[in-house]
């Protein structure tokens, strides 16, 4: 097993050269490059910027764990955006494929590809009401299909080229827990697709991280580490929520994990959020201070901590 970061809360916005370096420096193993949207995708990874990039990870002998992009289209009630976002998947792969990632991974849609009508998670200890409001003429039943045709061709894409694609459960999309992932897995029908799993977003949802790995099994490819208060999605540092990780990490070793483990901290002070205001979060440091560097480094040592303890070899 190894240990990487995420490198969205390190620097939110490009460029990520210097990323990479901090992040190697602090004695990760890996890491996880991202694209925020199409645009990103078209102006941030040209080719010149890949080849660099690579060089970058070559010379800092860090490996690109996954290459993050989440077309949430995919599950659009509308057949000519599904298919712009299949095609904008598949260049997505072809990112990933050139920066040397083995895993594309996307966090799983919503309903109807809006996100946007369902209340941030977050927010649920601060207001009287949490609800999400829908017209009573949707057809659900549909959607849900649609999205399965979508998330199977993009298997296939992935397939094709050699790489797994990692699905990401999220509170309310259509992979909110552990039982939702093995069902939409099942309809889905791809060889090629597995779980990121995130215990940060099944935990608030009632499921308990290590039944989690138990019920995912070897469709686990790849792991994002962080705490929380089982309520909401913050991600905490490791030890700093209600979290059990000696039964995470015991049922990680029982299923025979041995991937990476990716610390990704959203919510700690001095984390990068970049200058966009719509970010979610409470912070808006464009590169992250020394004091989320000391964060994610004792979430890490905290975690390898419990590894020896429990035999599991890390590198």
């Amino acid at each position: 097993m190894k240990f990487g970061a995420s490198s969205w809360p390190f620097q939110w916005d490009p460029p990520y050269e210097d990323t990479i370096r901090r992040v190697a420096g602090l004695g990760f193993k890996a890491i996880e490059l991202i694209a925020w949207n199409k645009e990103f995708l078209a102006d941030v990874y040209t080719a010149p910027k890949i080849a660099e990039l690579k060089k970058v990870l070559s010379g800092e002998g860090i490996a690109l764990s996954q290459f993050v992009m989440s077309p949430h289209d995919l599950a659009s009630p509308d057949a000519a955006k599904r298919k712009e976002a299949v095609e904008m998947f598949r260049r997505v792969v072809d990112v990933g494929v050139a920066l040397g990632s083995p895993i594309i991974n996307s966090v799983a849609c919503w309903p109807f590809g809006n996100a946007r009508a369902f209340p941030r998670i977050t927010t649920k200890p601060l207001v009287q009401t949490f609800a999400a409001a829908f017209p009573g003429n949707l057809n659900w039943d549909q959607n849900y299909k649609d999205y399965v045709e979508a998330l199977h061709t993009c298997g296939e894409i992935c397939r094709d080229a050699k790489v797994w694609y990692s699905l990401e459960p999220h509170p309310f999309s259509y992979m909110a827990n552990a039982l939702g992932a093995l069902r939409l897995l099942e309809h889905a029908d791809s060889p090629a697709i597995g779980i990121n799993f995130d215990p940060s977003h099944t935990f608030p949802m009632g499921d308990f991280p290590n039944v989690s790995v138990y019920q995912l099994g070897k469709h686990i490819k790849h792991v994002h580490a962080s705490d929380n208060d089982g309520v909401t999605n913050v991600h905490w540092r490791p030890g700093m929520g209600k979290i059990d990780w000696k039964q995470f990490l015991q049922a990680l070793k029982d299923v025979g994990y041995d991937g990476v483990i990716s610390i990704e901290l959203e919510d700690v002070p001095g984390v990068s959020r970049g200058t966009n205001q719509d970010a979610p979060g409470l912070f808006r440091n464009k590169t992250a201070t020394d004091e989320f560097v000391a964060e994610t480094v004792a979430g890490a040592d905290y975690l390898k901590n419990i590894c020896k303890e429990i035999g599991i070899r890390v590198e």
